[in-house]
């Protein structure tokens, strides 16, 4: 007798300071990718090269305080003065086809997806954080993107050292390396995630 198994989506949790490597990361998966990614919404404009509806859903503040008191985000978050937000049916509809969801949200909006009273979603987490090898090696990175003033890069490097603090509530803290390094690892990953018993239904 044949078996089968089907299981639901994974949602896979990524967070990281600015600067370490989380965006060259997301970008070297996105070749043949075997998931979706969510796409946040956010109040902040647009820097070059991105595309509205590809990289971000960028909305008004007026839009976005309107859809959060409408209870259309699973989290939000104020982040360096502007406002971040998942929304809950672009999650829930592809984990219950098993499909999945990839997103890329800062430390406060993975701690409210924890507390989600949804136990689908809440049972379908995977939370990985990026860390990065030093501050002084984020600074580098900081200045080395050439997006940010100054001013910027000092309150992100701040702001970076109280999110590391947070490492431990993530199942997974993968250590910045070089693109291919964190390639591999972040696939090994994904691969232990699709692997577990618990997640599988036999058919």
């Amino acid at each position: 007798m044949k078996l089968e198994f089907r299981r639901r989506g994974i949602l896979f949790v990524v967070s990281a300071p600015s600067g370490a490597g989380k965006s060259t990361l997301l970008n070297a998966l996105r070749p043949g990718a075997d998931f979706v990614y969510s796409v946040s919404c956010t109040t902040r404009a647009p820097r070059p090269g991105e595309i509205d509806g590809e990289d971000y859903h960028f909305l008004s503040a007026e839009d976005f305080v309107a859809r959060l008191a409408a209870g259309d985000f699973l989290e939000s978050a104020e982040v360096h003065g502007n406002f971040y937000g998942t929304l809950r049916s672009s999650v829930s509809e592809h984990l219950a086809d098993g499909v999945d969801v990839l997103i890329d949200i800062d430390v406060q909006g993975a701690s409210t997806i924890r507390r989600e009273p949804s136990a689908d979603i809440r049972t379908s987490i995977a939370d990985i954080f990026i860390m990065p090898p030093s501050l002084d090696e984020l600074r580098h990175r900081l200045l080395k993107r050439g997006t940010e003033t100054p001013e910027q890069i000092e309150m992100r490097l701040k702001n970076a050292a109280t999110e590391m603090e947070a490492w431990r509530d993530y199942r997974y803290t993968l250590i910045s390396g070089s693109m291919e390094e964190d390639l591999q690892k972040f696939r090994a990953i994904m691969r232990a995630e699709r692997y577990l018993s618990r997640r599988l239904i036999l058919v």
